[in-house]
């Protein structure tokens, strides 16, 4: 389980991309506040986060031509984890706010976090040079 630095997002293969997808899909569901020692600092915050995060996964899967269920996003929060329609749709406008200030989601995707997951990923098979700042 983890969530990639959101600057890696562009860059991950198509496994890492849907894995993303489905991590992000499970953790707004039944896995809320399940303990993860690398992504346990998700629960500290607003399920808007986790969103915003989701909905940079699902543009860069939109980009690739993937179409995603975006509706499993209600679906997690409304049925799974029985938040009102209007609890979920106050989460969701939220969550877009933050994705249109363009800014780090998450205070814990720091430069020393991005370099750890450059490093996981070139340990998975991915070219040396594969990001580029």
């Amino acid at each position: 389980m983890r969530l990639w630095h959101q600057k890696i997002i562009p860059y991950l293969n198509r496994q890492h991309i849907l894995a993303q997808w489905r991590e992000c899909i499970a953790m707004l569901g039944n896995g809320w506040g399940k303990k993860h020692k690398t992504i346990d600092y998700a629960f500290q915050y607003s399920e808007n986060k986790l969103i915003a995060f989701s909905l940079l996964v699902i543009d860069e899967m939109h980009k690739r031509g993937y179409k995603p269920n975006e509706s499993l996003i209600q679906t997690a929060l409304v049925e799974r984890r029985n938040k009102t329609q209007e609890e979920f749709e106050t989460l969701l406008k939220e969550a877009k706010l933050i994705c249109e200030e363009n800014a780090i989601i998450y205070p814990e995707h720091n430069e020393e976090y991005l370099q750890e997951c450059i490093e996981l990923l070139i340990k998975k098979g991915y070219p040396i040079d594969f990001y580029k700042k």
